[in-house]
């Protein structure tokens, strides 16, 4: 059964961003990463994308935050304009989860091996909202 990896946000100033949530709300810092490469634009939906991560403990919630280069203009709905949000859940196999979609749900692409090891899925919900896919290297 698929359950949450994480909630993520897309932030414009990682460190800063890192810096707020610890003071303003006591998160630690998990994990911090950079991802880059084909597999990475592709799966993402943006040409030429790498980022940089931060993994957030929110008291039992992994919150991720994403500065992406490059950044978008606004939160219209592509996973590296600031402000974007999206949910992470984590599946044992993304590629049997790829293979019974139904036709009517729409991918940013077909599964994507990421440098770290995962693979990730971008689906959207019927109002457009993002959602990732994701099996943890």
């Amino acid at each position: 059964m698929p359950t949450t990896h994480h909630v993520g946000t897309t932030v414009e100033d990682l460190d800063r961003a890192v810096e707020f949530y610890s003071e303003t709300f006591g998160f630690e810092e998990l994990a911090r990463f950079d991802v880059a490469g084909e597999a990475f634009a592709t799966g993402v939906g943006v040409p030429g994308a790498a980022a940089q991560f931060a993994h957030l403990d929110g008291d039992g919630v992994r919150v991720e935050l994403v500065s992406y280069d490059p950044g978008g203009e606004d939160a219209a709905g592509s996973v590296n304009d600031t402000g974007a949000k999206h949910l992470g859940i984590e599946v044992e196999d993304i590629e049997a989860f790829y293979a019974d979609l139904g036709e009517d749900i729409e991918t940013l692409s077909a599964p994507q091996t990421s440098e770290t090891g995962s693979k990730i899925l971008f689906v959207k919900d019927p109002e457009g909202n993002l959602i990732e896919v994701i099996e943890p290297a």
